[in-house]
């Protein structure tokens, strides 16, 4: 069982370090040069330091040391969190290609499955339990690193992949302490002290940027507690859950590759149509699309939550939710209908007509 004052000692130890430890970060990113220079498809106008990831890392560290966790995985677990943490600095520094960032995410998986912390099965509605067998390895290098990428993508915005993957973590800790995951939950608490540590200085406006330091080792630590906590859950949908979880980073990615196949263009390539720059465009401040972003990310959070404890009649009215929110989420990212927003239209137009009608009675 939790013992819950050492999660609390854990929480503030991280939060407290990485609030501390950033500013030194922050300095000997200026120093050696891992800094974000402003161009046409970024937001922010002046050179910020990146490298923040390493603050997140230390004090995300230094709150687990207190916890002093126990799991045959640990060892490979930390390697590969290592080895993804210098791929991210080096590419915050030198900015190395994108086959060299992936070569570092491989090996990074590589030292997973070495230690057998795999996908080996997913549990599917009117099938029940698949065993995997050869497919593991593959559907796990495929989780790892597409989640990895995944908030790596999402990372546009001051605050914006802080903020999306600390709400994921307090559902995946919610879900780890309800079943128990003793390693799923310790990972969680220690990541949400050290993100929100480093959320007061990457707020808008921002004075460091977590880079790919920050965002790789993020995404890489949230594929590993969603193996630990939930595809090892042999629940009705388990494989569901984190997918539902990460809807916002996960989906943008996938509507990122869907938009630029459908413009011919390298879906490889950065663009700046991705959800956050559509709701830029659609006129509302940097500081809202965080915020708006931030509660679609903690509806899809709940609707996890509920998702993994109800009954399947109440998933059903889940799942009705959940496609009207990714309907959303495609007009935004462009590819619906060539760019038209029925339902957002609609919405819009529903809002002005109620807020006409209070005007009209003042």
């Amino acid at each position: 069982m939790f013992n819950y004052l050492d999660l609390g000692i854990a929480f503030t130890i991280a939060l407290l370090s990485t609030l501390l430890l950033t500013l030194p970060v922050k300095k000997l990113a200026v120093k050696i040069g891992a800094v974000d220079f402003p161009n046409h498809r970024k937001i922010h106008k002046k050179v910020t330091p990146r490298l923040g990831g390493l603050a997140i890392f230390i004090g995300a560290f230094l709150g687990a040391l207190y916890l002093q966790p126990q799991d045959e995985h640990l060892f490979e677990i930390v390697c590969g969190a290592i080895i993804i943490l210098i791929t991210g600095a080096l590419d915050d520094r030198f900015t190395i290609r994108p086959i060299a960032k992936l070569t570092g995410q491989l090996i990074a998986t590589s030292f997973l499955i070495s230690g057998g912390l795999i996908i080996e099965r997913i549990t599917l509605p009117f099938i029940g339990q698949v065993e995997l067998g050869f497919l593991s390895v593959l559907i796990t290098v495929l989780w790892v690193v597409g989640i990895t990428n995944a908030i790596n993508l999402i990372d546009g915005l001051d605050g914006l992949a802080t903020g999306v993957t600390t709400i994921a973590l307090i559902s995946l800790f919610i879900m780890a302490i309800i079943d128990v995951r003793i390693l799923a939950a310790y990972f969680c608490i220690v990541l949400i002290g050290a993100n929100l540590g480093f959320l007061f200085h990457n707020f808008h406006p921002a004075k460091i940027y977590m880079g790919d330091t920050g965002s790789n080792f993020l995404g890489y630590m949230i594929a590993v507690i969603s193996i630990l906590g939930l595809f090892k859950n042999i629940a009705l949908l388990s494989f569901v859950i984190p997918i539902i979880v990460l809807a916002v980073p996960i989906f943008d990615t996938v509507f990122a590759i869907l938009r630029r196949s459908m413009n011919k263009q390298n879906i490889m390539k950065p663009d700046n149509k991705h959800i956050h720059y559509q709701l830029l465009n659609a006129g509302y401040s940097h500081r809202k699309t965080v915020l708006i972003l931030y509660g679609i990310s903690a509806i899809f959070g709940a609707l996890a939550i509920i998702f993994s404890e109800t009954t399947i009649t109440a998933n059903l009215l889940v799942v009705f939710i959940l496609l009207i929110l990714l309907h959303i989420l495609a007009e935004l990212a462009g590819i619906v209908m060539g760019g038209k927003r029925p339902v957002l239209d609609f919405f819009k137009r529903l809002f002005t007509k109620r807020k006409q009608k209070e005007q009209e009675q003042l």
